[in-house]
Parts: C-alpha cells; sequence; structure tokens
C-alpha cells in the first residue's frame, strides 16, 4: 500500500509517520528544502512513542521517499493527504494536481480544520476532508467529511492503521472537535484580556481537573455521573437554568490587537519557554502513551481503539521456537537509571506464557470454560540492560508438560543477543474448584506435541526448576 503525503509540515509529517509505522510506503511531497530534516524529526518522535502504545510489534516500516514532482508522488498512490496551508486558492491548485495524476480508484484527503468538501470540491477536485489532531501518530481522532461512499472506505483504511474515523454527516465550518476547541479558546482569550487568569493558570485549571475527565468519558458521559443516580436528567434540571447566566463571552470575540497578541505569547514563554519545542514533544509524548496504555487497559475512549487495532495486528506464527512477544520498550517501564525495570522482564515472560498458552488451546474462551494453568514460580535472569526504544523478540522452549504441569523456559532476545531469560513454572486448574487438575484431552495433545517437538533442542543455559 502506499500513501502520497502533499505538505510535509506537522500535520504531513505525522501523517507519513502514522502509515509508515503500520508497514505502508510513503512518498512525500513539498517544496521546502528542510521538508526531509522536519519529517525526519517527526519521525524520530513517532518512532519512540507510537509503538509503545502496543503489547505487540506494528508491521515493519515501509519505504519512506521524498519528491520533488507532486504527479511522481501521486502516481499508484492507494490515498493521497493533502496538508497545505489553510489557503483556499492554494489548496484548489494543489487539489487540480492531485485529480490529474491520482488513481480513479485513490481515496484523497484534505487535513483542512476550516474549510468544507463543498469549498474544496468547487472547482471540480474529488477530495473528501480527513481533518486529523496533533500528534497524528498518537491521537486516532480523524474527522471525515464529503461523499458518504468515500468516507466509508476511508473508515475502514483508517481503522486499520489504529485510528478513528467520526463521519459528520453534513458539512459544517470547522466541523465538530475544533468547534468545541474555538469556544474555550475564545473564552480564554477573554480570561486573559481581562486579567482574570494568566495562560499558566488556564492551563492549569484544564490539566488538574476537567481535561482528566474528558480523556476517558467526553463532555456528555462526564456530565451524566454528575447527575448523580437521577444521571442526565437531573443535571440538565440542577443546571439548565444557568445558561441563561451571562457566565461567558462566546459570542464576543476580544480585540485581535498587537498588545494581545504580545500578552498572550509572554505568558506563554514564561510559561513554557525554559523547554525547546522538541523537549516539550517529547513530553508531550511520554504522557499520552502513559495515558492511553491506562485507557487501552480498560477499553476507554481512545484506550478501545489501540486494544482493538492491537487485535488485527498479525501475531507471531507458531514455530519449532514461536515468537510468544514482541514489544518496543517504552519510556514508562524505565526506571531512574534510564533502564528496563526488572519488573517488566517478567510482565513481558508473562504475556509470553499467555501466547503460548494460546498456542496449546489453552485460551480465553478455555478459561471462560473453567480451566486454566496457574504460575507457581519464575526464576529470572538478567543479562543485559535495556533502554527505552529498543524492540525485544520473546521466544519460548517447552521443557515439559506431563500431566497437571508446564515448564516453559522464555529468552528474550534485542537483535540476536540475549537480555534475559524467565523459566517459569505452571500447574493446571479447575477454577471452579480452585484445585489443581488434568487438562483437557485437546490441551493435553498439543502440549505434548510441543513437548516432543523441543526434545531434542537439549536443555537452554539457566534453566534450574
Amino acid at each position: 500500500m502506499k500513501a502520497a503525503i502533499v505538505g510535509g509540515g506537522v500535520i504531513g509529517g505525522g501523517w507519513a509517520a502514522r502509515f509508515l509505522l503500520n508497514g505502508w510506503d510513503v512518498a512525500v511531497f513539498d517544496p521546502d528544502p528542510e521538508a526531509q530534516r522536519k519529517i525526519g524529526e517527526v519521525l524520530a518522535g513517532a518512532r519512540r512513542a507510537l509503538p509503545a502504545l502496543y503489547d505487540g510489534a506494528l508491521p515493519d516500516e515501509g519505504r519512506l521517499t521524498f519528491h520533488a514532482d507532486l504527479a511522481e508522488v501521486v502516481t499508484g498512490a492507494d490515498w493521497v493527504q493533502e496538508s497545505v496551508p489553510e489557503r483556499l486558492d492554494l489548496k484548489h491548485r494543489v487539489l487540480a494536481q492531485i485529480e490529474a495524476a491520482a488513481p480513479v480508484d485513490a481515496i484523497i484527503g484534505s487535513s483542512t480544520s476550516g474549510f468544507k468538501p463543498s469549498e474544496l470540491n468547487a472547482q471540480g477536485a474529488r477530495a473528501i476532508v480527513a481533518h486529523p489532531f496533533n500528534p497524528v501518530y498518537l491521537l486516532p481522532l480523524i474527522e471525515l467529511v464529503g461523499d458518504a461512499d468515500t468516507c466509508v472506505r476511508a473508515g475502514e483504511t483508517l481503522r486499520a492503521i489504529g485510528m478513528f474515523p467520526l463521519h459528520i454527516r453534513k458539512e459544517i465550518d470547522a466541523h465538530i472537535a475544533d468547534r468545541l476547541l474555538e469556544a474555550v479558546w475564545r473564552e480564554s482569550l477573554w480570561l486573559v484580556t481581562d486579567g482574570i487568569a494568566t495562560t499558566e493558570e488556564i492551563d492549569e485549571a484544564i490539566r488538574m481537573g476537567f481535561g482528566l475527565r474528558w480523556a476517558q468519558m467526553g463532555l456528555f458521559e462526564t456530565y451524566r455521573i454528575a447527575g448523580g443516580e437521577a444521571g442526565m436528567a437531573h443535571f440538565m434540571a440542577q443546571f439548565g437554568p444557568c445558561l441563561e447566566w451571562p457566565w461567558t463571552k462566546l459570542t464576543d470575540v476580544p480585540p485581535f490587537t498587537p498588545e494581545l497578541v504580545e500578552l498572550i505569547a509572554g505568558q506563554s514563554d514564561a510559561q513554557s519557554g525554559h523547554r525547546s519545542i522538541r523537549e516539550l514533544e517529547r513530553l508531550r509524548d511520554d504522557n499520552l502513551v502513559g495515558i492511553l496504555r491506562s485507557l487501552k487497559r480498560t477499553g476507554s475512549g481512545a484506550g478501545g481503539v489501540i486494544r482493538d487495532h492491537e487485535a488485527r495486528l498479525p501475531r507471531p506464527q507458531a514455530a519449532d521456537l514461536p515468537v510468544t512477544a514482541e514489544q518496543q520498550v517504552p519510556q514508562s517501564w524505565t526506571d531512574y537509571n534510564g533502564h528496563m525495570n526488572e519488573t517488566h522482564y517478567l510482565e513481558l515472560a508473562s504475556r509470553a506464557t499467555d501466547r503460548f498458552m494460546a498456542l496449546i488451546g489453552a485460551d480465553a474462551a478455555y478459561v471462560a470454560a473453567g480451566q486454566s494453568y496457574f504460575t507457581v514460580e519464575n526464576r529470572v535472569r538478567y543479562l543485559a540492560e535495556v533502554n527505552a526504544g529498543e524492540r525485544l523478540q520473546v521466544t519460548t522452549q517447552v521443557l515439559g508438560g506431563a500431566g497437571k504441569k508446564l515448564h516453559l523456559f522464555h529468552t528474550l532476545r534485542r537483535g540476536g543477543g540475549e537480555v534475559a531469560t524467565v523459566e517459569t513454572l505452571l500447574l493446571h486448574v479447575d477454577l471452579g474448584t480452585r484445585r489443581t487438575s488434568l487438562p483437557s484431552e485437546a490441551v493435553a495433545a498439543e502440549t505434548e506435541a510441543w513437548v516432543t517437538r523441543h526434545s531434542g533442542l537439549g536443555r537452554p543455559e539457566g534453566a534450574s526448576i
């Protein structure tokens, strides 16, 4: 699959990273002589952050190329994403060039945050709005507006690369999310203009309060809870009258003057000027990875999108020595020394155990039917330091599987070198009686087949149980 990226700024670079890290070939057109460097920096951030969301490996990266000719970039593309500056005359010119050279069945998306499809296509183009949010390689939301059939096809592609397509059925200026953001932005400008709060104080109000709720529940579900056991109806009855009070200035805009720009910029510099933009991006991405991984655990909000995408990723296939886990080490797995904390060696081995149990038929359905294996002993050997961003692979050897016992030996590797081994002993348990029991005939037969397959490998160095 090929994605053509037209416009390689922050948003275009994020699109390139999202496609590339999901196995697509990506061709980029941007006349900016610094485009390759800028996209390279965005990619560095994406490679550090996106794989850390998953408890498995993303596909191998596609091929990234840069071109001086727009027609060459879009030729043969399955998806073309236009991310040029928000000037309608410029978009018309670029979309006309894309239309002339792109395949007739290619999806042509525009990253526009404000223009409607009817405006984009007024001169004969066939683009849909595919409006993302920064950073595109981490945040899943894409607002789709335009031809219904094209939006359906686009949604299928976006879900396959871990994104969440939101199909907006009617054209409206600024779509949905930016209209909400604009309301908060406008009120915030008034609070600064009137001397009520600084930029830092407004940011604190968001990140210490309702921003944390919004990440998991959005607006209406948050207010439903606020209504107590009586729910949304009670909340509306209690707080509805305040909508008539003159709390906000959402219908007015503060005068956009050089003085306002200087005031906002000065306060922003005082708030965050001690960090570079790249440092702030890394901080943002590390925090987003931590938040998104927490949401993934419960399937809430964007975490559900990641969990669904992870379930669709190719899983390691059974082999003589099967690959039972792969993981890029996230920042959250490292300690004060910058190395992977010892608990996560065991966590990765535990996932390898789960994967191997699925290989022998002791999977989620088996557990739901009332049978499982319980770990009774682990022995870990730490052989090498591991840093954030490094990719680990786990292979599993079966040392025994007679009767109620299952004896596994996991080897954690970075590249070709071992970084740890985890020897695991498990006992089969009837979940109803909570006592040890024999596995089903099918699981026992699969286990015995693996024991036979691995019998000629010899006992691995470090095995001691």
